[in-house]
């Protein structure tokens, strides 16, 4: 079997990080696996295995010919049979396919504000499904849409994973603040991560504990949305208690520096944050929305928010960390508990497993 990930970007986000993991896993499993990045490379560029082909089209825009003819070589070249195209870079899979008949295109949804969308919005998308040999959703909502609303009848749920091995960057990022009092926020800073709510909740309670730190970990995009936290920051005089990174390849390292792992989305379809949460045992305070639920138990492996209301974020916050400073035998077993959750549900094995089913087997 010949298959390639397409993605527009390798950025550090969700979408860009399961691209990379599937290539990555599908190096040990299949006789091809490749990874077309078609717009911009990125962090996650050095995560990429040895043993998967990859190739960046540096793509203009959406009817660059040059790029496209170079895709083209690149799939005939290599004989693919699958693209497997992540998010928005479906269109262009569907051009390649009009071009060459016979190569499946398999499309991966991981927005999770999908249901909500503008018919407008999905006209496109819509179109080309009739294109799709296949799709795949990262909860079941977002399977009930494509079920009535795509044109192609292969569509499953299949959860994003941890990989089994994480290949490390260059860097070693050193987390400021006392150590066994850092809180990690892993997110781009962009919409709909909710950054500012988040920090309104901790400076509430920062007041308590002046001895905790929060860390953001995540792309800037020297937009209004970073500016107006840096404002934050400056108004209340929180310099040495939030602290921004930018970008980080280390990710793994970064969270076993950490204590506590926030995630406050106001939308979200699967995570990836939650799972390396877990995989680093960390103390987890989530959103309650999309497929948080479905991983996290409140109070069992983690505590779960509306991430609209700051008074139960600012109760959340108090809570954790009051727990956490008294030592609570409970509290210092629940990421125990959500490692356990990812390892028995959402490893590489397992999904890998249903995923080469599922592109294999005809209905």
């Amino acid at each position: 079997m010949r298959i390639i990930q397409l993605i527009d970007s390798l950025e550090a986000g969700g979408a860009e990080r399961m691209a990379v993991s599937y290539a990555n896993a599908l190096s040990n499993t299949i006789e091809f696996s490749g990874l077309v990045a078609t717009r911009n490379e990125g962090a996650l560029k050095e995560q990429i295995d040895q043993k998967v082909n990859y190739f960046f089209l540096n793509k203009k825009s959406n009817l660059d010919a040059k790029a496209f003819l170079k895709f083209r070589k690149f799939i005939v070249e290599n004989k693919i049979q699958i693209i497997h195209a992540h998010s928005s870079s479906f269109f262009w899979a569907t051009l390649l396919k009009g071009s060459l008949p016979k190569i499946k295109v398999i499309w991966h949804d991981h927005y999770g504000n999908r249901i909500h969308q503008e018919n407008s919005s999905t006209s496109i998308l819509k179109f080309c499904s009739k294109m799709f040999y296949g799709s795949i959703t990262v909860n079941e909502e977002l399977k009930k849409w494509a079920q009535v609303n795509l044109k192609c009848k292969k569509v499953i749920y299949l959860p994003n994973f941890i990989p089994d091995t994480t290949i490390q960057g260059l860097e070693n990022t050193v987390l400021k603040g006392i150590e066994g009092k850092r809180i990690v926020f892993l997110a781009n800073l962009k919409n709909p991560k909710n950054h500012l709510t988040i920090l309104e909740a901790f400076n509430v309670v920062h007041e308590k504990h002046p001895d905790w730190s929060i860390h953001l970990i995540g792309k800037e995009y020297q937009d209004s949305y970073s500016n107006t936290l840096h404002e934050y920051i400056k108004e209340f005089n929180l310099q040495d208690a939030i602290f921004t990174y930018g970008s980080c390849k280390d990710i793994s390292s970064i969270l076993q520096q950490a204590n506590i792992g926030v995630l406050g989305s106001t939308y979200e379809g699967f995570p990836v944050t939650l799972l390396e949460y877990g995989a680093a045992s960390l103390i987890v305070m989530s959103t309650n929305v999309g497929y948080c639920s479905k991983i996290i138990t409140n109070e069992e492996n983690g505590f779960l928010f509306n991430p609209i209301d700051l008074n139960e974020i600012i109760a959340t916050f108090e809570k954790v960390i009051s727990r956490t400073e008294k030592q609570d035998k409970k509290i210092l077993k629940i990421g125990k508990q959500l490692n356990q959750t990812i390892n028995d549900n959402f490893t590489e094995s397992i999904v890998i497993h249903k995923y080469i089913d599922f592109i294999t087997n005809s209905d």
